[in-house]
C-alpha cells in the first residue's frame, strides 16, 4: 500500500512528508513517497494533494505538469481511491476560486473560493493561527477528535460549499470559515494537519485508515 504526496512545486512539502511517514508506520499503512511522476501517482493506494500560494497559481502549476491532474483523476475520480487535499489543495476541489480572478478548480465538490469577510473589522486576513474545531458531519475521519479541539491555519481565502452535506468541520472567525469538507472517497483540510500537533497527527492517521 503506498500513499502519495503530490509535488507539483507548489511549496516545501518535508514536513507534509515526514508527518505522513510517522503516522504511516504508527498504523501500519505502507508506504509514503513525494512524486511528480504520473504513473506513481495511478497506481497509488491514497493520494495527498497539498499546496501554499494562491489559487490560480497552484492551479497553473498543477496542469504545467503533463499528465499528473490526469492520473489524479484517474485513481481518485475513476478508480475510488482515498484523497486528501491540504490547504490550497483542498481549494482545489472547489468549482472556481474568486483569488485575483475567476478560476476554475476540479469541480469534484461544488463550491467556490472565496474570501473570509470576518463581520468583527478588528480580525485581521489572512486569518492566521490555532483555532476550535466545530464538526458538523460525523466521518470516519473524526475518530478520537471533537469539538473543540484545535487545528492550525494560515489562510485568506476559504471554501464555501453548495452543498451543506459537504461541510464536515468548520471554525468561527467573527463568522463561520470552513475547514473540512468531504464526500464520498473525497476529503480536504484548510488547515495543516503536518502543523496541527496531535489533533493534525490524529487526522492524518484516520485518513490512512479510512476505507470509503
Amino acid at each position: 500500500m503506498t500513499t502519495v504526496i503530490v509535488d507539483y512545486e507548489s511549496g516545501n512539502l518535508h514536513s507534509a512528508e515526514k508527518a505522513f511517514q510517522r503516522m504511516a508506520r504508527e498504523v501500519g499503512a505502507g508506504e509514503v513517497i513525494v512524486t511528480s511522476d504520473p504513473d506513481t501517482v495511478r497506481r497509488a493506494s491514497r493520494v495527498v494533494l497539498p499546496g501554499d500560494g494562491a489559487f490560480p497559481a497552484c492551479r497553473k502549476e498543477l496542469f504545467d505538469h503533463r499528465g499528473l491532474f490526469e492520473a489524479m483523476e484517474e485513481a481518485v475520480i475513476t478508480g475510488g481511491k482515498p484523497f486528501l487535499g491540504i490547504c490550497i489543495g483542498m481549494q482545489m476541489l472547489a468549482t472556481r476560486g474568486m483569488e485575483y480572478a475567476e478560476t476554475p478548480g476540479f469541480d469534484w465538490i461544488g463550491g467556490t473560493v472565496d474570501r473570509i469577510t470576518p463581520t468583527d473589522p478588528h480580525l485581521k486576513v489572512p486569518h492566521m493561527g490555532w483555532n476550535d474545531l466545530v464538526i458538523d458531519q460525523p466521518h470516519p475521519v473524526f475518530d478520537g477528535i471533537k469539538t473543540g479541539d484545535h487545528a492550525y491555519f494560515v489562510h485568506s481565502y476559504h471554501m464555501k460549499v453548495a452543498d451543506p452535506a459537504h461541510l464536515l468541520a468548520h471554525v468561527d472567525y467573527a463568522g463561520p470559515i470552513t475547514a473540512i469538507v468531504g464526500r464520498d472517497n473525497l476529503l480536504g483540510m484548510q488547515f495543516h494537519p503536518e502543523k496541527s500537533q496531535k489533533t493534525g497527527l490524529r487526522l492524518i492517521g484516520n485518513f490512512l485508515n479510512w476505507a470509503p
